[in-house]
């Protein structure tokens, strides 16, 4: 099988608007920091409010980085003290509900509620200097406050994300050693309530200290939220913070089963979130910035947090989803709210790209101007169908890569300076050094092989909580430098289209498919919307390959269509990658972030205990897929 990949790489012109405003800019960046990096970095940096300067940039003992290490800042002071001078009256955040209510916070008043809260979290519970509190909140703005109240007494925050089980919360408050839960009574989902408040007490049962404060708002008693923090004054002295104490912990999946306490710093941290927020998305003082990404999730930390407030931006919170309590409330919101940037995942867009075609042209949607994808390739149908749906061809649109691990986006094609390409990622931003790499450690061109950041960046994590050596054994053990655990492909331009998690890729009779390769194949057919692939236990093969795909609205299952899209895979890549088996389905098991659960999809193919599903947005699309699977 060939190397090249065999979906669409086309170039489409940026508009014309970003062009002449912004090209220059951008090319000087990379001209300072291809000459300097540490000086471009040291740039970078001083665009941050420092109580003390530093006099070292880097500080690099593999694998461990130490940026402006002898610098003091405080990440509150600079999302908020900062602008209080300038637009104490500006809104800070627009914040949505579930059920259509509408608050407006200004810079000034949250100022005002995150000292409370810090004065709070001092004076009641005695929270210090390198504690950790665990945050387990839904998408509200107490979840900010919480956020930035931790920063503003140096303690470490961990966020939850509010789906997680009481089990996988427990985890993690037992990983970090928690001092205080911050949560709520319940939370707003689908128009249900969950018990949020039961299922951390559910959760302190199964950790070995069961009487941690637990800090909820609504909850009532002694220590409800409000209640509390009103009682506080409205000013705070901020913690002296060095750039490396670290600013928040935030949990991901291992491979192993247990979580990583990913670990961020504070100074370094903060110089790339307000660094790529500026630069990727073009911020301005009149946007308005809609980051759908919960703040459970790093894209809800850089992007909805920490990023807009360090420009002092204007950010949308919603705490509903796309499709509740119908399928055009996302683009209701960015009607509403005249919403110009809009940051959100190739999941949900392509379950966007199933619905009715005209349920985006009912919305008034020219206040966009710029269109982003977050937390996993965006395959090329997907892309035309946001770019000329939703942006009618006239938003430029950032396909970024990142990770928990990076803290902030690594690869896209900037607005006004790169050439955009449907399904590649980009280039890597001013002052990061990315490469593919072959087994060998050698650079590739036009091959597959593996993505690698090659030099120490100020936001990359300093390494998980309490296990140095999983640390170094994940992420510094395949190469020398940093191994992002993806796979990737560079092109004649040096753009990076990464395909997806080295191991998504599929070994069929001895060839290494992409699974990403073939759920394009798939999408591509025009009777598909969204398609996931896995690969399955196959006596002969090793694996075989099981496809699962949501059809548009206008089309009807049929042993003629299913033959069809075998087809397509077999004339858009190889005879080697044709699926035994495509499964039709009303819906994919995902998160309530967006994300495809494909170990359940594999699970129920191979008939292996599913375990926790308490994640899964939509838990009864289970024994409907285990079902067809059944009959397949």
């Amino acid at each position: 099988m060939s190397n090249q990949l065999t979906f669409d790489v086309s170039t489409i012109d940026q508009p014309s608007s970003f062009k002449d405003e912004r090209f220059d800019m951008i090319h000087q960046l990379y001209t300072e920091a291809k000459q300097d990096r540490l000086a471009f970095w040291n740039n970078q940096a001083n665009q941050l409010v420092w109580q003390k300067k530093w006099t070292n940039t880097l500080m690099w003992d593999r694998p461990h980085a130490r940026w402006f290490s002898d610098g003091i800042l405080n990440a509150a002071d600079n999302c908020l003290d900062a602008h209080l001078t300038t637009n104490a009256k500006k809104t800070a955040i627009i914040w949505e509900s579930e059920t259509g209510d509408v608050v407006h916070i200004t810079y000034e008043e949250l100022s005002k509620l995150v000292n409370q809260l810090a004065n709070c979290l001092r004076a009641d519970f005695n929270i210090q200097k390198g504690d950790r509190v665990t945050i387990y909140l839904p998408q509200t703005p107490e979840a900010a406050v919480a956020m930035l109240a931790c920063a503003k007494i140096g303690a470490i925050h961990s966020v939850v994300f509010a789906g997680f089980s009481a089990p996988s919360l427990a985890e993690r408050i037992k990983d970090s050693s928690s001092s205080l839960i911050i949560t709520a009574l319940d939370a707003n989902r689908r128009g249900k309530r969950i018990p949020l408040l039961n299922m951390v007490h559910d959760a302190l049962k199964q950790t070995p200290t069961p009487h941690v404060p637990v800090l909820t708002v609504n909850g009532g008693g002694e220590n409800d939220f409000y209640s509390r923090i009103n009682a506080q004054p409205t000013q705070c002295q901020s913690e002296p913070m060095a750039s490396e104490d670290p600013l928040f912990m935030l949990y991901t999946s291992g491979t192993t089963g247990q979580p990583k306490g990913i670990l961020h710093s504070t100074g370094g941290y903060l110089t790339h979130a307000k660094y790529s927020t500026k630069l990727v998305f073009d911020l301005t003082p009149s946007d308005i910035f809609w980051c759908t990404a919960d703040v459970g999730w790093i894209t809800g930390h850089t992007y909805v947090v920490y990023g807009p407030l360090l420009n002092g931006g204007t950010i949308l919170m919603f705490e509903g989803t796309p499709d509740y309590p119908n399928k055009g409330r996302f683009w209701e919101c960015i009607e509403k709210h005249r919403v110009s940037i809009f940051y959100t995942a190739p999941t949900a867009i392509r379950a966007f790209m199933k619905d009715d075609p005209s349920i985006p042209q009912q919305f008034d949607l020219s206040s966009l101007r710029l269109l982003g994808s977050v937390g996993e390739p965006i395959n090329p149908e997907a892309w035309h169908w946001y770019y000329r749906t939703i942006g009618k061809s006239r938003c430029p649109i950032v396909d970024t890569w990142w990770q928990t691990e990076t803290g902030g986006i690594m690869l896209t094609s900037l607005p006004g300076y790169h050439p955009m390409k449907p399904g590649v990622a980009g280039a890597p931003l001013p002052g990061l050094s990315i490469d593919v790499l072959s087994q060998d450690a050698l650079s590739l061109q036009n091959t597959r092989g593996f993505l690698s950041v090659t030099e120490p960046w100020p936001s990359m994590t300093r390494g998980i909580w309490n296990n140095t050596e999983r640390f170094k054994d994940i992420y510094w053990s395949t190469f020398d430098t940093y191994f992002a655990g993806d796979s990737a492909y560079k092109d004649d331009d040096n753009d990076i289209c990464v395909i997806g998690r080295v191991d998504d890729v599929l070994n069929v009779a001895g060839h290494r498919i992409g699974t990403m390769e073939i759920e394009s194949a798939l999408v591509a057919h025009d009777a598909v919307a969204e398609a996931a692939v896995v690969g399955v236990h196959d006596d002969i093969k090793g694996q075989s390959i099981a496809a699962f795909v949501i059809l548009n609205c206008n089309h009807q299952e049929s042993p003629a269509l299913l033959e069809s899209l075998k087809a397509q895979v077999v004339t858009s890549i190889s005879p080697i990658a044709k699926p035994k088996m495509v499964i039709v389905t009303p819906e994919l098991p995902k998160t309530r972030s967006g994300k495809i659960m494909r170990r359940l999809l594999k699970q129920l193919v191979e008939k292996t205990p599913l375990g926790d599903i308490t994640t899964l947005a939509q838990p009864d699309i289970i024994p409907i897929i285990q079902k067809k699977v059944e009959l397949s």
